[in-house]
C-alpha cells in the first residue's frame, strides 16, 4: 500500500512538471476550443467483460458523435495484465496528460463506478489536480451510477426491467455488489430497501462490505425461498461474478446458498450490458458538458 501511494504521488509530480512545461510553452497564446471525453473504469482483464465496455462506448459516442472518447483504467493490476496481452490502457493521470499534450482544452471525465467510493474519490482528486494546474480551460467530473435519489429511482427501475423472464413467483433475485469500507457502502442497503418496496424478493449483498452473503442467506430462509437468481450489480461480469458469485469454490455465493438448500441460477451479465443502466452514466455526462458550451 505504501509503495502504491508513493507511485501515485510520483506520477502526479511528473504530471505537474509536464503541465508546467505545457503552460510555459503556450503562454500568451489562445487555443481554439477542443473538447474530449475520458471514460474511467476500474477495468477488467476478462475478455467476456469487454461487452459491457463496448456497450458504454457505443452509447457515449451515439450521444456525442463529434467528440473524441478515450478510456482509462484505475486498476494498476488490470493494466499490467492487459499490457502482457499487448493491450495498453492508460491510468487517468496518463490519459489526461496525453489529452493535454494533444491540445484538448476541455475534458469531461466520466466515472463508470457504481458508487462514490474510494476509487471515485481517487479520480476526483486527479481531476482536481489537473484543474489546479490549469492545463485545461475546463475539466469536469461526472457522477457514478448512484449519486442521487433520482439515480436510485432510475436504477431500481433498470433492475426491475431486466429481471430474467424465467423467474417465477416466490423466487428471489440476489444482486452482488462489490462493497467497500467507504461510507458510501450505505447505498447498497438503501438500494435494497427501495427495491423491496416494489418487490420484496429482491436482495442486494456485497463481496467486500455489507450486507454480506450470510445476512442474505438468513433473509432467504425467513421467507422460505427455495430458488434464487444470482446477478452481479457491477458494470462488468468479471472475476467477482465468475468466481465469488458463480464459482464452484465452497465460499462462493452459489456454493453457500446451495448448501443452505437454495437452488441457484447465476446470470453472468454486468449492468453495463443493459442500456437502462448505461443511460444513467451517459446522463451524468450532461452536467460536465453543460459547462463547456
Amino acid at each position: 500500500m505504501k509503495n502504491k501511494k508513493l507511485i501515485a504521488i510520483y506520477t502526479l509530480f511528473i504530471v505537474c512538471l509536464f503541465a508546467v512545461n505545457c503552460l510555459a510553452a503556450s503562454h500568451g497564446t489562445s487555443k481554439p476550443s477542443k473538447v474530449g471525453i475520458l471514460l474511467v473504469a476500474f477495468g477488467s482483464s476478462e475478455s467476456s467483460a469487454q461487452v459491457s465496455f463496448e456497450n458504454i462506448d457505443r452509447n457515449v459516442k451515439k450521444a456525442y458523435p463529434d467528440l473524441l472518447v478515450r478510456w482509462a483504467y484505475t486498476s494498476h493490476i488490470i493494466r499490467k495484465k492487459l499490457a502482457k496481452q499487448g493491450k495498453i490502457l492508460d491510468s487517468p493521470e496518463v490519459a489526461l496528460s496525453k489529452m493535454m499534450d494533444e491540445g484538448y482544452t476541455h475534458v469531461a471525465v466520466q466515472t463508470l463506478h457504481t458508487i462514490r467510493g474510494a476509487e471515485f474519490d481517487d479520480v476526483s482528486r486527479t481531476v482536481e489536480a489537473f484543474r489546479i494546474m490549469g492545463g485545461f480551460q475546463g475539466i469536469m467530473l461526472g457522477q457514478p451510477l448512484l449519486a442521487t435519489q433520482e439515480d436510485m429511482e432510475k436504477t431500481v427501475n433498470a433492475i426491475l426491467n431486466n429481471i430474467p423472464e424465467a423467474r417465477k413467483k416466490g423466487e428471489a433475485v440476489v444482486l452482488m455488489g462489490h462493497g467497500t469500507h467507504h461510507p458510501s457502502n450505505a447505498f447498497y442497503t438503501a438500494l435494497m430497501f427501495q427495491l423491496q418496496l416494489k418487490d420484496p424478493y429482491i436482495f442486494v449483498g456485497t463481496v467486500e462490505g455489507y450486507p454480506e452473503i450470510g445476512f442474505i442467506t438468513e433473509e432467504l430462509h425467513k421467507r422460505n425461498i427455495k430458488k434464487a437468481y444470482l446477478i452481479p450489480f457491477m458494470s462488468v461480469a468479471g472475476d467477482h461474478a465468475k468466481n465469488d458469485m458463480a464459482g464452484d469454490e465452497e465460499d462462493s455465493w452459489k456454493s453457500v446458498l446451495t448448501k443452505a438448500g437454495i437452488e441457484c441460477v447465476p446470470v453472468l451479465k454486468g449492468t453495463a450490458e443493459f442500456d437502462d443502466f448505461v443511460a444513467i452514466w451517459v446522463g451524468h455526462l450532461e452536467e460536465p458538458m453543460s459547462h463547456f458550451k
